[in-house]
């Protein structure tokens, strides 16, 4: 397989900034810098706002920052590198002015004829990624979550900048491929690193979820760097997949599950990649040892994949003298305990519910260090799920039906049944439409052959909520 390698991304770098040099780019100003100063400087910026995650810049961080620039670590660059003002919040908002003159070199079209095919954007968004990675990864203490979440975030902020001027690359679409890595299999790596990237665009392209893709891309970024520091024989802490998925029904929480055990296998993490979805009917049985012997068989089924227990509070509500679902608990963290590296166990829930559940056994809260939160959904969200389904179905809302859908919508979601269940109840919404459909447009002669009438749901269509 070939993959991105730090020195000879900057190598491809150093190339595209005196491409820049010598193009007509309309906006830019460099300051009195050159193109290379520009973004050299915009990464060791980047780097101190990393190491600088824990309030400070240490001596050996500087070095790596030095290192990774190929600059000398002298003491009176790591100097300069350490006494460097704190990073304002505005700076992890700010998208780098080497990266706009890439953009602006690829979306204008500006260097002919073009060795690097429009791609200078991708080989700047790259070199950032992986520069960051590499200080993460190879500082002598561990990686902290802040670290990560501001490697996340800015990454991310970057990524958005790039699509925003439709000069986004994807790995397959990339020209430059640089420095051979030895694997065994490297047909099976390559595809493998594709599918993660299409996985991790998939888990992006979810309506609303906004706070829950960040958890999800900082436990993937996490995972990246401690596989680095295993890959340099540095210390690495274990990193928790346990997770708890709490909030109210309908908000994506088995969708983001079915997408994190792939993840999770194409990570490297988890040998399969399934999903097995249970509730408390699932695991507890009415005689002394079947709950246990039950439970047992879907670990089983699970290991190599993902174990989803939905509704897992259920388990801990005693509902008799000859209830066992705290039989059905036990057996699970045994099972934890003694597949920890071949089974991923995400319990969810109502959130009040879940801290009941996690409060019922001392070995509870401690096997789970990931909480996800996932919130409602906005009455703008819900509507957006609704066209998106739709169109998956091939049906599609006439004008009239959309005013008439987007009022009905806010309203439920301005007035919130005890039974409101978010993209449940538009999936059912939808569903009524589409069959009321079917009973309206069965008998009409004009609707044989007319593509149109088949597929426009209209207002007589919708119906409501009982």
């Amino acid at each position: 397989m070939e993959q991105l390698d730090l020195q000879s991304l900057l190598e491809t770098s150093d190339e595209v900034c005196r491409d820049i040099a010598h193009s007509n780019v309309k906006g830019l100003s460099t300051s009195g810098k050159t193109p290379k100063e520009r973004f050299y400087e915009d990464l060791e910026r980047f780097g101190a706002y990393l190491a600088d995650a824990d309030g400070k810049i240490g001596d050996d961080e500087a070095t790596l920052i030095l290192q990774g620039l190929g600059k000398p670590a002298n003491e009176l660059n790591k100097r300069q590198i350490i006494a460097r003002p704190k990073p304002t919040a505005a700076f992890a908002e700010t998208v780098p002015l080497s990266l706009k003159y890439a953009v602006l070199a690829d979306a204008g079209c500006k260097v002919k004829p073009d060795p690097h095919k429009g791609q200078r954007a991708m080989v700047f968004f790259d070199t950032f990624k992986l520069f960051g990675q590499t200080i993460l990864a190879t500082r002598t203490r561990d990686v902290s979550d802040t670290a990560v979440r501001r490697f996340t975030s800015y990454i991310d902020m970057l990524e958005k900048f790039v699509k925003e001027y439709a000069v986004w690359h994807s790995g397959p679409q990339k020209f430059y491929r640089v420095a051979e890595a030895v694997v065994e299999d490297p047909e099976s790596a390559e595809e493998k690193q594709e599918k993660l990237e299409e996985l991790l665009a998939n888990l992006d392209s979810l309506v609303g979820l906004d706070a829950v893709k960040r958890q999800v891309h900082d436990l993937v970024n996490l995972i990246q760097v401690q596989k680095m520091r295993q890959e340099l024989g540095m210390k690495t802490d274990g990193v928790s997949k346990h997770m708890v998925f709490s909030g109210n029904p309908g908000t994506g929480k088995t969708t983001v599950a079915r997408m994190l055990a792939e993840i999770y296998h194409y990570l490297g993490v988890l040998r399969k990649g399934q999903l097995v979805e249970v509730d408390r009917s699932g695991l507890v049985r009415g005689y002394v040892g079947q709950t246990a012997t039950r439970v047992q068989e879907v670990v089983e089924e699970a290991l190599g994949g993902v174990l989803f227990v939905d509704e897992a509070y259920a388990l801990t509500v005693k509902k008799g003298d000859n209830d066992f679902g705290q039989e059905a608990v036990d057996t699970l963290l045994k099972a934890m305990e003694d597949n920890r590296d071949d089974l991923v166990v995400i319990v969810a829930g109502y959130t009040d519910l879940m801290e009941q559940f996690l409060d019922s056994n001392p070995g509870l809260r401690s096997r789970f260090s990931n909480f996800i939160f996932f919130p409602d959904y906005t009455a703008n969200e819900l509507i957006a799920i609704l066209h998106q389904n739709l169109e998956k179905r091939e049906y599609k809302l006439s004008p009239e039906a959309d005013k008439k859908a987007r009022r009905q919508i806010r309203y439920r979601v301005n007035h919130k049944p005890d039974n409101f269940a978010n993209a449940r109840d538009i999936r059912n919404y939808m569903e009524h439409a589409i069959s009321n459909h079917a009973t309206r447009v069965v008998g009409l002669e004009e609707a044989r052959g007319n593509k149109e009438i088949l597929s426009t749901i209209e207002p007589e269509d919708l119906g409501g909520w009982n």
